[in-house]
């Protein structure tokens, strides 16, 4: 039994306890009960289909057959294609009507329809504004690193780094000169040993290289505008519950046109997430292997290992700032902790015993959990990579390299800490 007061007791035997959640309250009546069970077997038989599907996927990738330009691939840059022609049409009649139209209704179709399109129009994205942004001159050791990284895996040097309060690293590319942007949540780095921050690079670069579709701007724009025409079509947004006769008749004739409206965009979208996962999930598969390949196998994997600590990462974050609270209380002002909170964040992790780790292991494995919906399973990204002949990192890195990219970061870290009310 593991029985770490700090953590879930759980028996590794027989995985009792293994997933502590609490039992779902029984339901009020006999037909509340039959709806319950009637969601749990829908919800149930579609984990099984995202299971079977899941693990197509990652069959195809461990026996090297998984093709970037498939037919899902093809069908997806179609339907893609549908969706934008759809949008220009959209952007044509708007433009017609407000030049030509002969009466003001149709002008202010045109309006209308100029509104919609703008909704629909693909986001090339932008800086945050209230996160902390580090150019060349701001960290010339991290970029100097980031361009080493890019070189060894053939892709771009990054142009900006974003450094957020997130568990999570991304990498993107934003506005019309689609700059290079590297996302690093601070609570992750600061867990991370250098060589697994050298695989977090690894493996977030390496989506320039990967043949990430999902990624580029023709699919997630168009994923964008289904999402968005899914949201505009919601009978619920046009609802009302008192008003006229004749308000509350429109309100419900409404609602009723948009309906088949938004079950077919709800449909399209499904789709185009479903033919699109395969090239998706097996993209992050091979941003892995880029990872493992540059900063070697074990730097993976203990990468992933740490991923799945983001729950035990949130939990510790939050008793931080309820310690830091309580002694602010006490004393009046809230003093100094003896050491800063990355540091304290990164030992308390560093002791996280290795059965809890076991136990999230075997959860991940249980319920297929992901980082979010784009990635594989933890675990099968671990099995993919243990799978593989072991490497060593090709790139390499000294102490004195990582002192100057901490010292770098650290006035960004201030301002992450503060934003978490965890001091500075």
């Amino acid at each position: 039994m593991a029985d770490d007061p700090r953590f879930t007791s759980w028996c590794p035997s027989c995985e009792w306890n293994l997933d502590p959640a609490p039992a779902p309250t029984p339901a009020a009546s006999a037909r509340e009960q039959r709806r319950t069970d009637r969601r749990r077997r829908k919800e149930e038989a579609a984990r099984r289909t995202v299971r079977a599907r899941v693990e197509r996927v990652y069959a195809a990738v461990t026996a090297d057959r998984s093709a970037v330009r498939d037919p899902a691939w093809l069908g997806a840059n179609a339907l893609a294609g549908a969706v934008h022609l759809t949008t220009l049409t959209l952007a044509v009649c708007a433009v017609g009507l407000l030049i030509a139209a002969p009466t003001w209704p149709l002008r202010v179709l045109g309006l209308f329809a100029a509104a919609l399109v703008h909704s629909l129009r693909p986001r090339l994205g932008r800086l945050p504004r209230n996160t902390a942004r580090l150019y060349r001159g701001d960290a010339p050791g991290l970029f100097a690193l980031t361009d080493r990284v890019a070189q060894a895996l053939g892709g771009r040097p990054v142009d900006v780094v974003l450094v957020t309060a997130e568990f999570n690293a991304g990498f993107g590319r934003i506005g019309l000169r689609r700059r290079h942007v590297l996302r690093l949540g601070l609570p992750l780095w600061a867990v991370l040993a250098p060589e697994q921050r050298l695989a977090l690079l690894g493996h977030e670069l390496g989506h320039q290289v990967n043949a990430d579709s999902r990624r580029g701007l023709w699919l997630r724009s168009a994923l964008a505008a289904l999402d968005e025409w899914e949201e505009l079509t919601r009978p619920a947004l046009y609802r009302q519950s008192f008003g006229t006769f004749v308000e509350l008749a429109a309100s419900a004739i409404l609602q009723l046109l948009l309906r088949p409206l938004n079950l077919g965009a709800r449909a399209l979208l499904n789709l185009l997430d479903r033919l699109t996962l395969r090239t998706g999930q097996a993209a992050e598969y091979r941003a892995d292997r880029l990872a493992a390949d540059l900063a070697g196998t074990d730097a993976s994997l203990g990468l992933l290992r740490t991923l799945m600590l983001r729950g035990t990462v949130d939990t510790t974050l939050l008793r931080m700032r309820a310690d830091r609270a309580r002694r602010a209380r006490r004393t009046g002002t809230a003093p100094a902790p003896a050491t800063g909170p990355w540091e304290e964040l990164s030992a308390q992790l560093a002791d996280v015993p290795a059965l809890e780790r076991e136990r999230l292991l075997r959860l991940s494995a249980r319920e297929f959990g992901t980082v979010d919906r784009s990635h594989p399973p933890t675990h099968l990204r671990l099995a993919m990579l243990e799978g593989l002949p072991p490497t060593a990192a090709r790139l390499d890195t000294d102490a004195a390299d990582w002192t100057a990219i901490d010292a770098e970061l650290a006035p960004a870290a201030r301002q992450v800490a503060a934003d978490l009310e965890l001091g500075r």
